[in-house]
């Protein structure tokens, strides 16, 4: 079957129709890329089993001539060329080597021992290597927890985090294009104080930016202290090892902190931490998407249409906003599945259940449909064309506007003593509330207030157009 076939047989759409949106996060969701990860942990945990540990969370010795003995005595002590042999196997782990994998696995009905065996299996060329040091005290969580954590990392750095990144880049340079553009504002729907249409789009930026700098902070735990966070194998066996400092510095080598207390699993803390942060960042960005729709829909923005693409299957005329509503769905998406992870993830029962298995199976889903919302808002944003003429045409139907800054500078003339400016706010209510007014209505309005020439002159200058306040210099100053 062809791979286009296939598309059309998938049970999920992340696996059929949006496939090639989503491909990128397969080396770090699929379960190919759980067991690859799963061979890391097992093969650096052997290296380090033979070559020592050294303090303060350095790499593992590789050197024959480093002092640091066995962490097993008795085990050998591997030459450059072997570790180097030995950390090919999780690069070299192809599709062949996945379906070699998985017929271990159909009889151990043990996704870690298969591990085990397959490992074993490979080392056969090496037989210095005694086979019992493969997996040696670990329990399978030991080696599943570091595994999910180098898959989140790097789905984090290599996937999601610059596909944000771009999403917050294009819309910084949206906003900068459109600073000077002014728009008529709606609070509760309702015409409002203008501001630009560049300003509002920077407010997006700014607030996605602010989640982004967060996952500076990101940390990521691991634990390595066996069945129940005791190193009671550990100790029982080799007593004489120091293995909470050899755990901790080996999980400093895969490039994360060390969990020194856990039950039998590390308590996945860290990652509904990361997830709650990508589910804000995800409500930002579904509300940006709304705002985007209603502007589309006022006429704000005028969308570009794709050579051949169909806006309506009987209205020919129609170019839908299906980029923002696509992302909106996708969104809603994710966001439930990454708070069923959160509130599935902090929870365990005593010392250890397996809810947490399955519920981390579908940490890509999650992801998946979050990448592809952000791929759908970076098409859609390459879509828009601002639209001046809709723009100021709003703005010059609604003089009404301008009611509240008349009102503000009766209130600045009175505070200066000039008499007549009483009860500005009422005066102006029953002049605007519910009513369009006109620019000549609006003026001739003004003229009878009796404000001092020179505040009367810069009301009689003021235009919706112009009352954006200081809209451009904000975005100017703080786009991030």
């Amino acid at each position: 079957m062809s791979i286009a076939a296939k598309s059309l047989t998938a049970l999920s759409p992340l696996d059929g129709r949006y496939a090639a949106q989503v491909a990128p996060l397969l080396p770090y969701f699929s379960e190919a890329a759980l067991n690859r990860a799963r061979l890391i942990v097992e093969t650096e945990w052997l290296i380090a089993l033979c070559n020592g540990y050294q303090t303060g969370g350095a790499l593992f010795s590789q050197s024959p001539d480093d002092a640091n003995g066995p962490l097993v005595p008795g085990a050998p002590k591997l030459t450059d060329v072997e570790i180097a042999a030995i950390r090919q196997i999780p690069n070299q782990f192809d599709e062949k080597e996945v379906a070699e994998l998985a017929a271990i696995e159909a009889q151990t009905i043990h996704d870690v021992k298969a591990i085990e065996y397959y490992l074993v299996n490979k080392l056969k060329g090496y037989p210095q290597i005694n086979p019992a040091l493969v997996h040696f005290a670990l329990t399978s969580e030991d080696v599943n927890n570091l595994s999910y954590a180098l898959n989140i990392a790097g789905a984090l750095r290599e996937v999601w985090l610059p596909a944000a990144e771009r999403l917050v880049n294009d819309l910084r340079e949206l906003a900068q294009s459109t600073k000077d553009l002014p728009m008529l504002s709606r609070t509760h729907g309702q015409p409002a104080t203008p501001t630009t249409l560049g300003k509002e789009i920077a407010v997006f930026a700014h607030r996605l930016q602010r989640q982004l700098d967060r996952a500076k902070h990101w940390d990521i735990l691991g634990k390595f202290s066996g069945a129940t966070g005791t190193f009671g194998a550990h100790t029982a066996a080799v007593p004489d090892t120091n293995w909470p400092k050899a755990a901790k510095a080996f999980v400093e080598h895969l490039g994360f902190q060390f969990n020194p207390l856990t039950t039998q699993i590390e308590s996945h803390d860290w990652q509904t931490e990361i997830f709650a942060d990508i589910v804000r960042f995800s409500r930002i960005l579904h509300n940006l998407c709304t705002d985007i729709w209603t502007y589309i829909s006022l006429g704000y923005f005028a969308q570009q249409a794709a050579a051949g693409s169909v806006g309506s299957s009987t209205m020919p005329h129609k170019i839908n906003p299906i980029r923002f509503e696509n992302a909106e769905a996708n969104l809603e998406l994710s966001i439930a599945l990454f708070e069923s992870l959160e509130s599935t993830l902090v929870n365990s029962r005593l010392q250890r259940d397996l809810t947490d298995s399955t519920t981390q199976r579908n940490i890509g889903v999650a992801f998946g449909h979050n990448l592809l919302a952000i791929d759908n808002v970076l098409k859609g944003l390459k879509t828009l064309a601002p639209s001046p003429i809709q723009l100021a045409k709003d703005l010059d139907e609604n003089w009404e506007v301008l009611a509240e800054p008349i009102q503000t500078a009766m209130r600045a003339a009175a505070i200066a003593g000039v008499p007549g400016m009483e009860n500005p706010y009422e005066r102006l209510k029953s002049l605007s509330r519910g009513q369009r007014l006109d620019a000549e209505q609006t003026r001739e309005f003004i003229k009878t207030l009796g404000l001092p020439p020179a505040a009367e002159q810069t009301l009689l200058d003021l235009t919706p157009a112009t009352y954006t306040g200081k809209a451009s210099q904000l975005v100017e100053t703080h786009l991030p």
